[in-house]
């Protein structure tokens, strides 16, 4: 088995995620350390409203008459938007995985004047900016609507006031452009950008996605086929990177994750002795509010004024007990990551024996990183994600010609990616009460049988 990490980048205003994935693959000879998750970002907001369904689901299964040949799969052009939070994003990308463009606005402005994402206002610069993303996308690749194969947008999970936006634009071109469309999951699209870097990347494969405000550990059986072994119960590891930035009196302009990095790197991380989450739980599920807690109380124990006193003009001894516990809740926060994932592998190859020949972390594991800007929100792992699941024959036909422009679409502001196992359940939040929608998966799979 071989680790592919897709460390997270930290460019301002970005909602991250990283993905670990196991696959199978020959033993390497030299061994390397533990994957260090790094540069966590900030948290995505609070569970949006919900709209009227009418958006038809992506696991429409056309016969195979009508999924294209491996030939002519590339020369696919999909174009990709992204507007689940708060980047818009658009990219144009062909059936073998060629980038021809990739255009990201971000919201940093808005994020620092409302300390975080406003939902609203998030929607208005969304709907400033998607027609001259989309436009420059294409420009940039140097094709036109005309040239297009498909469109492909995030439907889901994600704020449904931004979602709308992002929606809403692919349906008003592939209905002017009688382009057919696919509904993409934001999470699986994360996941999958990495076979598109990396070629000889099959499934099975176990991922671990981490983002501001998602946890996931989930076995990959096949395309659109997932079993979700952990999940977070509270907080996920992005909300506790930038609430302890925030409470450390850190610069939060270019996100909290990457803030907190930083001053950790003059910290000593065994200088405060925070415990470790869920040691108790022998399951695969991720819980950071109570490391958030022992965070905000280090800090008032030591009577440090950050509300009053930013880290720039932190005294000397000041600033390193700062960083000391910066450098400490980060330890730990890797360390919980780590522990889930090493309990998610033996799961995964009870699960999988497909994947029996996995080498644990001391016999070596193969990393393979791509670019850091496919592993923020963009609109490249929107259109890959959209291309395998066209070649697949999971896709919308255009919208009908008099579709209204003022349409309610069916958003999926709160889908599961897969299944839960059995095992990884946990009383504190079950799927089965925090779900809107169905998982991805069961849906294909209800379209299949």
């Amino acid at each position: 088995m071989a680790a592919t990490l897709l460390p997270t980048l930290s460019p301002p205003a970005s909602r991250a995620a990283a993905a670990l994935l196991l696959r199978r693959a020959p033993p390497f000879p030299s061994p390397l350390p533990a994957p260090l998750l790094r540069r966590l970002l900030a948290p995505a907001p609070s569970p949006p409203l919900r709209s009227s369904p009418t958006f038809r689901s992506l696991a429409t299964m056309p016969s195979a008459a009508a999924m294209p040949s491996a030939a002519a799969a590339a020369d696919l052009l999909m174009l990709g938007i992204e507007t689940s939070c708060d980047d818009t994003a658009a990219a144009v990308v062909r059936g073998d995985g060629e980038i021809l463009s990739q255009v990201v606005s971000s919201q940093e402005d808005l994020l620092v004047r409302w300390g975080g994402v406003a939902p609203k206002m998030a929607e208005e610069a969304h709907s400033l900016a998607i027609d001259q993303v989309v436009q420059k996308a294409l420009d940039d690749a140097n094709v036109s609507e005309n040239d297009l194969s498909a469109v492909a947008v995030t439907v889901g999970p994600g704020l449904s006031l931004c979602l709308r936006v992002g929606v809403h634009k692919a349906r008003k071109i592939a209905k002017s452009f009688r382009l057919p469309i696919v509904g993409v999951h934001h999470m699986e699209a994360h996941a999958l950008v990495s076979r598109l870097v990396n070629k000889d990347l099959d499934f099975p494969f176990l991922a671990l996605l981490i983002s501001g405000g998602h946890n996931l550990l989930v076995l990959a059986h096949g395309l659109g086929q997932y079993v979700q072994l952990g999940t977070t119960i509270d907080d996920a590891i992005g909300e506790a990177y930038d609430k302890s930035a925030r409470w450390l009196g850190l610069d939060m302009r270019k996100g909290g994750g990457p803030a907190l990095e930083q001053l950790a790197l003059e910290g000593d991380p065994n200088a405060v002795k925070f415990s470790v989450p869920m040691r108790q739980h022998k399951d695969c599920n991720f819980s950071y509010a109570g490391l958030k807690t022992q965070v905000r109380l280090a800090i008032e124990s030591r009577n440090i004024s950050t509300d009053d006193i930013p880290i720039s003009s932190a005294t000397k001894d000041d600033r390193q007990i700062r960083a000391n516990i910066a450098a400490s809740f980060q330890r730990v926060a890797v360390l919980h990551l780590e522990e889930r994932c090493q309990r998610a592998v033996e799961w995964a190859l009870k699960m999988e024996p497909s994947i029996k020949y996995f080498i644990a972390e001391k016999n070596g594991l193969q990393l393979v990183c791509p670019p850091p800007k496919l592993c923020t929100d963009n609109g490249v792992m929107i259109a890959w994600t959209g291309i395998e699941h066209f070649i697949a024959g999971r896709f919308d036909d255009p919208p009908a010609v008099d579709e209204p422009d003022d349409m309610q679409y069916d958003l999926r502001p709160r889908w599961p990616l897969g299944e839960e196992y059995s095992e990884g359940r946990s009383a504190s939040r079950s799927m089965k009460t925090a779900r809107v929608h169905p998982s991805l998966t069961s849906m294909i799979q209800g379209s299949v049988h």
